[in-house]
């Protein structure tokens, strides 16, 4: 009994670093600034986007339940809240492994979503090849578990290899491309395997002790580094590979050699980020806090992948968040050094949810306005005081006044707890500067009187 109930528990590492599937992030005093010059000029580009699309999308969302986490059984007390029909975990499990049969998002346009993400002013995709379902979105020679299988209907589609037709509709947009890669396989049967004393029980990590079965965790090493080494060296430039199921590392005794895979891509791919999530080390160039925004500003790089609705994955009659949310959101974690990674689910037929859609393109004409502010700057203490965000470029302070509630009252003067040098206020969009005066501990501006039906998403002041 002792023997059964170790191998059914998690590393307490795992337990640490992800929680009902959310995963937490490296600490500031643990990253491990990268040596490679290409890998430090690609993480300056990095930092210059602020604004990413992620995109979890595969069979599952034909179910409108969060992504393959229901399969894990040591999983099942918060993912399976979303299986509410008569069934059996087991069965469960076949229905799941099984919608790759019925997976046919005919409507799928790779075009429009790269129009759509451009309109939005997304500067990268971050777009899951893989999740820990095991089901791959390319023509992968490694596994039959793809949407270019014969089982799958969708195989004979002129865009089924999917994730090939969407990098390149992005990259021909100037949208660069970073692919979501889960180091865990749940489908393949060199890590969940049924031989083993847990028999049909399956936990997030392997079915069975790597270093008592070190022939066979080599095999489940080789085939995820041969998937790595050919999402990085077949489907054009990649930006960043980025690598989910952090309890999948060396410390958990589930050593895949990322590194070793990662410097041979780089061969073909100079400079190529690699963010192996939670994991720390040379090869988490940024760390990913997931559903949240850190308190304070980080000095390292970093981005927060963060849901549109209320689910990674497609979830029918989801409720998205309006654009005021979104760029409030964004102003926050711009201000403190960050990147917004936003999470949109594609519906199962392979068009984007309306709703997601208009909040999109509203973003995409706030940012048309004041993207100055946003893109390509970096963090200006004091980052964020009295409702006032700041980022800097180019010799130029941004002070950005967001307003979270459309009812705030919007007051013609505004004070800016800004202290050092500049000589000249204006403010972006149309907004006039009647005065300023530099008080102590800032600067008091006055602006020409607008009537607001309600508050504006945000004013952006320019300090030079």
């Amino acid at each position: 009994m002792a023997d059964e109930i170790l191998l059914n528990e998690e590393p307490v590492e795992t337990k640490e670093e992800v929680v009902a599937g959310v995963h937490n992030y490296s600490r500031e005093d643990s990253y491990v600034k990268p040596e490679d010059p290409k890998v430090l000029q690609k993480l300056e580009w990095f930092q210059d986007q602020k604004l990413g699309l992620m995109m979890h999308w595969g069979p599952y969302s034909q179910l409108g339940i969060v992504e393959s986490w229901a399969l894990s059984d040591g999983d099942a007390d918060w993912s399976r809240d979303g299986i509410d029909w008569e069934v059996t975990g087991e069965d469960f499990k076949k229905e799941y492994f099984g919608l790759n049969k019925t997976f046919h998002p005919i409507r799928f346009e790779p075009e429009k979503w790269a129009d759509l993400a451009k309109e939005a002013g997304m500067k990268y995709l971050l777009f899951t090849t893989k999740h820990h379902d095991g089901f791959c979105m390319w023509d992968t020679a490694y596994s039959d578990y793809k949407i270019t299988a014969p089982d799958c209907p969708f195989h004979t589609h002129k865009y089924a290899d999917i994730c090939a037709h969407l990098f390149e509709s992005f990259r021909k947009r100037g949208i660069g491309i970073a692919a979501y890669f889960s180091k865990a396989d749940w489908h393949v049967d060199s890590y969940w395997k049924e031989d083993t004393p847990r028999g049909k029980f399956k936990n997030r990590g392997p079915s069975y002790r790597p270093e008592e079965d070190p022939q066979e965790w080599e095999r489940f090493v080789t085939f995820t580094q041969n998937q790595i080494r050919e999402l990085g060296t077949g489907y054009g430039r990649l930006d960043a590979m980025w690598f989910d199921a952090g309890w999948v590392c060396a410390r958990n005794g589930q050593d895949i050699r990322l590194g070793e895979v990662i410097e041979e891509v780089r061969k073909v791919q100079p400079g190529m980020l690699c963010a192996d999530r939670t994991v720390g080390g040379p090869y988490e160039n940024y760390v990913t806090p997931e559903q949240c925004v850190p308190e304070s500003p980080l000095s390292i790089p970093w981005e927060s992948c963060i849901t549109l609705g209320t689910s990674f994955s497609f979830k029918y009659e989801d409720e998205y968040k309006s654009p005021r949310e979104v760029i409030c959101l964004l102003a926050d974690i711009v201000v403190k050094g960050g990147n917004l990674a936003i999470n949109v689910g594609p519906q199962p037929d392979g068009r984007i949810p309306a709703g997601a859609v208009r909040t999109l393109k509203e973003m995409g004409a706030w940012l048309s306005e004041y993207g100055e502010a946003i893109y390509g700057t970096r963090v200006c203490a004091p980052y964020k005081k009295e409702g006032i965000g700041f980022t800097q470029k180019k010799g130029k302070v941004y002070a950005i006044q967001t307003f979270p509630d459309e009812n705030a009252v919007v007051e013609d003067s505004v004070w800016i707890p800004y202290e050092k040098e500049f000589q000249k206020v204006t403010a972006m969009a149309g907004e006039k500067v009647v005065s300023f005066v530099k008080e102590e501990g800032g600067v008091r501006v006055e602006l020409e009187h607008v009537t607001h039906d309600k508050a504006p998403i945000a004013r952006v002041f320019i300090l030079s």
